[in-house]
C-alpha cells in the first residue's frame, strides 16, 4: 500500500507521485507519514522532505509552507521548494556570499530588507547543506 504526494511550490509543480513513508519538517519536528494516516494539516519550516519508494528516496528542501494529509494522499504547498538533485551549487553559493555581504552592512534587525536577507541566507545555506548530506552524484 502506497500514499500519494503531491509537492507544489509557488511557482512550479516539483514532484507527484507514490510513496511507502514521507518524511516532513513540521514546525513542531519532524512528522513520518504512512499511507492511512489520520487527516492533519501543518505548517512546515525550513528543512528537508524525503519520498521514500520500495529502494529509492528522493530528497526535496523546502522553505516553508504547508502539508495536508489525508489517508490517501500528502499535498505539499511550499513556499519554495526543490530536488536536491537539481539545485545550482553556484547559483546557491553566490546567493549565500551575496545575503551575507549585506548583512554585514548593518542593516536594522526589525526592518524589512534585514528579514528578508536572513531568509535567503537560510535557504542557501539549506539548499548547499542539503547537497553535501544528500545529492546522488556529489561534485
Amino acid at each position: 500500500m502506497t500514499i500519494r504526494v503531491v509537492i507544489t511550490s509557488q511557482d512550479r509543480p516539483v514532484y507527484s507521485g507514490d510513496a511507502d513513508i514521507v518524511v516532513v519538517p513540521g514546525t513542531l519536528g519532524e512528522m513520518g507519514i504512512l499511507p492511512n494516516h489520520s487527516p492533519l494539516l501543518s505548517t512546515m519550516k525550513f528543512g528537508v522532505i524525503k519520498v521514500r519508494h520500495k529502494d529509492e528516496e528522493l530528497v526535496f528542501t523546502v522553505a516553508g509552507g504547508v502539508v495536508e494529509v489525508q489517508p490517501d494522499q500528502v499535498t505539499i504547498l511550499a513556499d519554495a521548494a526543490e530536488n536536491v538533485d537539481e539545485i545550482d551549487i553556484a547559483r546557491a553559493d553566490a546567493a549565500r556570499k551575496r545575503a551575507e555581504e549585506l548583512l554585514a552592512k548593518g542593516l536594522p534587525q526589525d526592518s524589512d530588507a534585514y528579514l528578508t536577507l536572513q531568509a535567503a541566507l537560510q535557504r542557501s545555506n539549506l539548499r548547499l547543506d542539503s547537497v553535501r548530506r544528500y545529492r546522488k552524484s556529489r561534485i
